[in-house]
């Protein structure tokens, strides 16, 4: 079994390039500012769930009574909901010299769920992909696929779009011919 040392250790070797981050626990609650449905703004510090991707602001989704809605505050939304509910607690993982990335989890009830796998699983967030296409945390692509098949959140939505492949557009665009 592998100790949380070297699962930090493997966290912070797949982001890349990121510095030591460090031990200190945060707390996530209402107040904090919202700048996606992963990311957010707490005092002078900015942090970022790590290996979730929430819908892109700018995106629109087609709701049951036909209304159109933007993607992005509606995985804002759920992050917002779950911080009021549940009170986190996130543990840095690595940083950047403008980023915190972390993992955070919260008790409900009699267990402790981790907030990424909380968002993705309900449907309101996706698994994010590293440089290399792969996901960031593979556990987070299988929440992803059996919200996905169950078409749990936004995946009830034909018109969802999947922000990986706008992103990759965008990249695609930005390397021209």
């Amino acid at each position: 079994m592998m100790r949380d040392g070297t699962v930090a250790l493997l966290i912070m070797l797949c982001v890349g390039t990121a510095l030591a981050a460090p031990a200190r626990e945060i707390e996530l609650h209402p107040g904090v500012t919202l700048v996606t449905g992963d990311t957010w703004i707490d005092g002078k510090s900015r942090y970022r769930l790590f290996g979730v991707q929430s819908c892109l602001r700018g995106t629109y989704f087609t709701n049951a009574a036909g209304r159109r809605l933007d993607c992005g505050d509606a995985s804002m939304a759920f992050l917002a909901a779950f911080i009021q509910d549940t009170g986190p607690r996130c543990a840095p993982v690595a940083t950047t010299p403008e980023l915190f990335y972390v993992v955070c989890s919260a008790a409900v009830g009699d267990q402790r769920v981790d907030l990424g796998t909380a968002l993705i699983s309900r449907g309101y967030a996706f698994a994010a992909l590293g440089q290399n296409g792969l996901p960031a945390n593979p556990a987070y692509a299988v929440a992803e696929h059996q919200a996905r098949e169950s078409k749990s959140g936004l995946w009830r939505f034909a018109d969802v779009q999947h922000p990986s492949l706008a992103l990759g557009r965008a990249a695609t665009r930005a390397r021209g011919p």
